[in-house]
């Protein structure tokens, strides 16, 4: 079957684009980089390409010019796509026929969507009752098989490395080199969007730890190739509880709101600490309070809605900064730090409508009282919008509230 840039449906057969993509997914924008040859049929739905974006309440709050590596933006919704369009694209290279995964939610949603494109079967392992309602639905919406478990992420990976093991089906964890190879590179993106440069400091959620160990292995090679001069400090967070890299031993009930890391024994342990100790970097923890207060944060004052997981990044960036930590501070200019952002807010629901802190209100469909509410509710409507003094990040000291009292309506004139 010919290989297309939009890759193929098992049900259909090839499906030609009706126009060239300008962008054609990561395997094949940066295939001098990763194990594939002209020959290799890529699996793709043009995945990466996502943005990088300033953060200017960030940067003046904390010094540093900060941006913000949005991975929401992948085709279902976090950077699990890279990697897994890496590894499909050998699973079908190697002929396998059914693919597994354990997760904590975003890599079934990922797998299940990646094994449409190659035509394969996808089994997820999952643990019950303990993931993120927009994930589980993903995964069944894309037919994925799911079968939840009683226990933990930690308990349902180590079913699904013993099977896959025994049996002819690919794991497609991130305990695949293919799937680390994928996510190198957003990596490569970060350090092309801030034109040739890789910036100085890289925070990241950690949770299985592939992500810290990919970003890293994808910095340290676009420096040997001469793509950039140098390579960024890395600094993961971990939810405090389940750091288990912090605390030095495996955690058997890791438990945070955060379900995308609630890891308590990281398959890529080793990769994530070297990562933070060759780049002169660490490995640290924030609360669940202080990753709420910046995932509302980020929304409240960037604008950029990410799942909760992914604001352990900004956490650890407050506080940090809060903390006047000796290590942000380097001479010549304004250092760049890069927060990654790694799934898309509507993943978790449920968290996003319980921190909103405002609700919709009830009014009669009548022009007067509409206007009553605008008008009336102007100042209250900007309360709702983070003008009331909350504070935000109990160790970073970092106030949410806008400190305006919201905007003043007058009447049209006349003629107006």
């Amino acid at each position: 079957m010919a290989d297309t840039q939009s890759g193929e449906s098992s049900q259909t057969g090839p499906i030609a684009p009706s126009k060239p993509y300008p962008w054609p997914g990561v395997v094949r924008a940066y295939a001098p980089f990763l194990p594939v040859n002209e020959d290799t049929r890529i699996i793709t739905l043009l995945e990466g390409n996502t943005p990088l974006i300033p953060a200017p309440y960030l940067s003046a709050v904390t010094g540093l010019d900060v941006y913000l590596k949005f991975e929401g933006a992948n085709p279902t919704g976090s950077f699990k796509d890279r990697g897994m369009a890496m590894a499909m694209t050998k699973a079908v290279e190697d002929g396998a026929t059914t693919v597994m995964c354990a997760s904590t939610g975003n890599t079934s949603a990922s797998a299940a969507a990646y094994a449409v494109r190659a035509g394969l079967r996808c089994v997820v392992v999952l643990p019950a009752g303990k993931i993120a309602l927009g994930k589980l639905a993903q995964a069944l919406v894309y037919g994925a098989e799911v079968l939840a478990i009683p226990g933990n992420f930690d308990r349902a990976l180590e079913i699904a490395r013993e099977l896959t093991a025994k049996y002819p089906i690919t794991l497609v964890n991130s305990v695949n080199p293919y799937r680390i190879e994928g996510q190198t590179t957003a990596a490569y993106e970060v350090c092309d969007a801030l034109r040739g440069r890789a910036p100085d400091y890289l925070f990241i959620p950690v949770g299985n730890a592939g992500n810290i160990t990919a970003y890293w292995k994808g910095f340290t090679r676009y420096q040997r190739a001469g793509k950039v001069d140098g390579t960024p400090m890395m600094l993961g967070f971990e939810a405090e509880g389940s750091a288990a890299l912090v605390r030095g031993a495996p955690i058997a009930e890791p438990e945070t709101i955060a379900t995308a890391i609630r890891i308590g024994n990281p398959a890529s342990w080793q990769g994530a600490v070297g990562a933070a100790r060759d780049s002169g970097g660490t490995i640290g923890s924030v609360t669940d309070d202080e990753i709420l207060e910046a995932y509302r944060l980020i929304a409240r004052r960037e604008g950029v809605m990410a799942e909760p997981a992914s604001a352990a990044s900004v956490a650890g960036l407050l506080k940090m900064a809060a903390g006047g930590d000796a290590r942000l501070r380097r001479a010549g200019g304004k250092p760049v730090a890069v927060c990654v952002l790694t799934g898309n807010g509507l993943k978790d629901p449920d968290i996003a409508v319980a921190q909103a802190r405002n609700t919709p209100k009830t009014v009669p469909a009548e022009l007067d009282a509409i206007a009553e509410a605008v008008l009336g509710g102007a100042g209250g409507a900007a309360r709702g919008h983070g003008s009331g003094a909350e504070s935000v990040g109990g160790a970073s000291g970092v106030s949410e509230a806008s400190g305006t009292g919201g905007p003043s309506l007058a009447p049209r004139k006349a003629g107006k």
